[in-house]
């Protein structure tokens, strides 16, 4: 089998997550959970931007068409988008996954911290 793309910052990701759920549970908003998972990616040496304008592309144009903000961009690599529901729904996958093709980043990381156990999906382009 071959071996996940960028699964060493992956795993931290996923770690400082449950680090975090474990810690405060479900019941706060995204960005109590935003504030303490990029606590925990510092802890884990992880390099990150938060929030911060992603420009969008569109298909081979060279110049962006707009722009979005994503949770986290860690490592320039892996996009992470945070949720506070109850439960992940394919409009959520939709989204983390027009967001790495419009970013034009590979792998990325849909975290849900609103149920009472913390779920997860890795997504790849």
């Amino acid at each position: 089998m071959a071996e996940l793309k960028y699964k060493d910052i992956t795993e931290k990701i996923i770690g400082a997550s449950f680090e975090v759920h474990s810690f405060l549970g479900n019941g706060f908003q995204e960005v109590i959970y935003q504030r303490a998972l990029a606590w925990e990616m510092r802890q884990k040496g992880l390099a990150f931007d938060r929030e911060i304008e992603q420009e969008i592309y569109y298909k081979d144009l060279p110049k962006p068409i707009g722009k979005r903000r994503a949770d986290f961009v860690v490592e320039g690599k892996v996009l992470v988008e945070l949720k506070d529901v109850i439960q992940l729904e394919d409009v959520h996958w939709a989204q983390v996954l027009n967001y790495l093709k419009a970013y034009r980043l590979e792998v990325g990381l849909l975290i849900n911290f609103g149920s009472k156990s913390l779920t997860f999906k890795r997504l790849v382009l």
